[in-house]
C-alpha cells in the first residue's frame, strides 16, 4: 500500500526546535532571524519531511516565487538559449520562470505582459519587441520589470540590461567595409509597428559616416521566413555583396538561401550575424557575428529582478559591450 503519511506541519517543526510557529515561518523564509536559526529550522524541517504548501506560502508572504519571462520570439535560437539560462538561474535562487512567447507580435507581447501581471508574478523579465509602448510604465507601478536589450518607455523599469548597439553596429559595418563591401543589406526583425529601434537607427548613422549604401529589409526571426526573404533579396541580379543580420537565426536563413541559389559564402555574398549562437561556429563556413556574452546577460538580469523582489535593489542599469568574432563567412 502506498505511504500516505500526513504532511508534517509547521507546529511540529516549532515543537522540534523550541521556537514559535511564527519564528519557524520567518526562518524558513530567511527573514527576521539569524542564519544559525535558519539553518537549525531547515534541518529540522528536512528531518520531519516538512514542505511549505505553495499556496499557503504565497498567501502568507504575498509572493508566488514566480518570475514572468516574456520572450520576443522563441523561434530565435539565441532567445531560446537566453530563456534556458534565465530559467535555470532563477531556479538556483528558489524562483521559477513562467515563460511566455510573444511570437514576434508586439500586440501579443503587451497582452501577455498584462496576463503575467494578473497572474501575480513577483517580477517580470522582458526582451521587448516594442520598448516604446506606454504599457511598460503602467506595469512597473505594480510589478518589478527588468528589460533586456532595450530600455523601456518612460524610464520606469526597475532594471535594464541594455546592449551598446552603436558599438555593435559599428564593429559589424566597419568589418564589412574593410573587406571591400560598400553595398550591404541589413536584415532586421523590426516591424513598421516598432520603428526607431536603437540598433536600426545606429545602422543609418554609421552607414552615412562610413559611406556605405545600406538597404534595410524586414526579416522575421524564423528560419523558414528568413530563408524566404533572403532568397528573394539574393535572387535579384543587383544583389548586395554582403548581408548584416540582427540575429544569427536570420543569418542561418541567408545561408539556406545561398544553398538554394548556388551562391558561395563569402565569395558571392558575405554574411554577418549579431548574437553568437553556439551553432554559428559550426556552420560551413563559420559565421562572423557579434558576441554579447549571454552568461553575463543572464546573471545581470536575474540579479536585478531578484534584488528588487527582495527589497535590496542596487545598480539599475547594466550595459553589455560587444565583441566581434571574425570568421570565414566574411573572409575574416
Amino acid at each position: 500500500m502506498a505511504d500516505r503519511r500526513k504532511r508534517a506541519t509547521i507546529r511540529e517543526v516549532a515543537q522540534a526546535t523550541g521556537l514559535s510557529p511564527a519564528a519557524v515561518s520567518y526562518a524558513l523564509r530567511g527573514i527576521q532571524t539569524s542564519e544559525e536559526t535558519q539553518e537549525r529550522v531547515r534541518a529540522a524541517a528536512a528531518e520531519l519531511g516538512y514542505e511549505a504548501h505553495p499556496i499557503a506560502r504565497a498567501l502568507a508572504s504575498g509572493r508566488t516565487d514566480m518570475v514572468g519571462l516574456l520572450c520576443g520570439s522563441l523561434e530565435d535560437y539565441w532567445q531560446q538559449s537566453l530563456a534556458v539560462g534565465i530559467g535555470r538561474s532563477l531556479l538556483a535562487r528558489d524562483r521559477y520562470a513562467l515563460m511566455v512567447d510573444a511570437g514576434g507580435d508586439p500586440e501579443r507581447e503587451l497582452a501577455l505582459a498584462r496576463r503575467l501581471r494578473d497572474q501575480r508574478v513577483d517580477g517580470l523579465i522582458v526582451q521587448p519587441l516594442d520598448p516604446s509602448a506606454a504599457l511598460w510604465s503602467e506595469l512597473a507601478e505594480t510589478v518589478p520589470v527588468v528589460s533586456i536589450g532595450d530600455a523601456l518607455h518612460g524610464g520606469q523599469s526597475h532594471g535594464e540590461v541594455v546592449f551598446d548597439n552603436r558599438r555593435g553596429v559599428t564593429l559589424a559595418l566597419e568589418h564589412l567595409r574593410e573587406r571591400g563591401h560598400d553595398r550591404i543589406a541589413v536584415f532586421t526583425p523590426t516591424r513598421d509597428s516598432t520603428p526607431d529601434r536603437p540598433a536600426d537607427v545606429h545602422v543609418n548613422a554609421e552607414a552615412q559616416r562610413l559611406g556605405l549604401r545600406v538597404d534595410a529589409v524586414v526579416a522575421p526571426q524564423s528560419l523558414a521566413e528568413a530563408t524566404a526573404v533572403a532568397t528573394e533579396v539574393l535572387g535579384d541580379r543587383d544583389r548586395p555583396s554582403a548581408v548584416f543580420c540582427f540575429s544569427d537565426v536570420i543569418a542561418y536563413g541567408v545561408y539556406a538561401a545561398t544553398r538554394t541559389l548556388a551562391l558561395d559564402v563569402p565569395g558571392d555574398v558575405a554574411v554577418c550575424g549579431y548574437d553568437n549562437h553556439p551553432m554559428s561556429a559550426l556552420l560551413t563556413p563559420p559565421l562572423t557575428t557579434v558576441d554579447w556574452d549571454i552568461e553575463g546577460i543572464v546573471h545581470a538580469a536575474v540579479r536585478l529582478v531578484v534584488d528588487v523582489i527582495d527589497g535590496k535593489p542596487r545598480k539599475r542599469r547594466v550595459v553589455r559591450e560587444p565583441t566581434l568574432l571574425a570568421r570565414a563567412s566574411t573572409g575574416g
